[in-house]
Parts: structure tokens; sequence; C-alpha cells
């Protein structure tokens, strides 16, 4: 990222290309819409082509630990790497996903890039604590 310009840039590019989904309730259902579809590629992922598999279970963490130490025990579940197709896939529905959140940005007056410097201000600043 450029300082923050691509941020900026994908925003207005957004801007200019939102043409048929300009309403609020539009937009809110498709940006849900396209978090249905990167939940359905990592799944088809998972089901379908197998590249990657999802071995759940309950987190072990030391009951003497720092939460700075819960990062050495946390597991994502997952085994496995995706492979290119299914790559390809999520980065496409992950992307489809940025572009509803930039246009409800746009839709809203919000700038994507000040969202992301203050999100990073406030997990700079909470650090671990911030999901707690």
């Amino acid at each position: 990222m450029k300082n923050g310009k691509d941020v900026e840039e994908f925003q207005d590019v957004v801007s200019q290309l939102l043409a048929r989904h300009r309403s609020i309730l539009d937009c809110l259902t498709k940006h849900h819409e396209s978090t249905s579809r990167v939940n359905r590629a990592v799944t088809k992922a998972v089901t379908h082509c197998g590249c990657i598999s999802i071995n759940a279970n309950r987190q072990n963490f030391p009951k003497d630990g720092s939460l700075k130490d819960c990062q050495k025990y946390a597991c994502s579940h997952l085994e496995g790497k995706l492979c290119e197709n299914c790559y390809e896939i999520v980065e496409e529905e992950l992307g489809n996903h940025l572009f509803y959140l930039a246009a409800l940005c746009n839709l809203l007056d919000i700038d994507l890039k000040e969202v992301f410097c203050n999100e990073l201000s406030r997990l700079n600043t909470l650090g671990h604590f911030f999901f707690f």
C-alpha cells in the first residue's frame, strides 16, 4: 500500500462503478451476500476440493499463562493449504466483499482509509486486550 493511496483509489473506483446498487438497502444485502459467498468458497475448499480441512476442538490455554502467551497456544483449526484454484476463488470472493464494503462506506460518506487507520490505531493501543 502506498500510504493509503491504494485504499483511496479503490474507494474512488467503487464509487464510479456502483450504479445498480446505489440504494443502501441493495448495498447492505449485497454486502451480506458477499459474506456468504466467501464462507461458501472456503467451505467448498474443504468439502468439494479437500485442499484444506478443519479439525476443530476446544482451545487449550494454560491457566497461568498471560494474554500474550495465548497466541502461542491458539489454533486456527485449519490443516493444509488452499490449492491454486480454491485460492483464486476465495480471493475473488474477498475482493467482491471489499467492493461492497467500500460501496457502503461511499453511501454513508465514510472514508475507508480512515476506517483502516482508526482500527490500526485501536489495535496498536489496545493490543491483546482488543478482542477480550
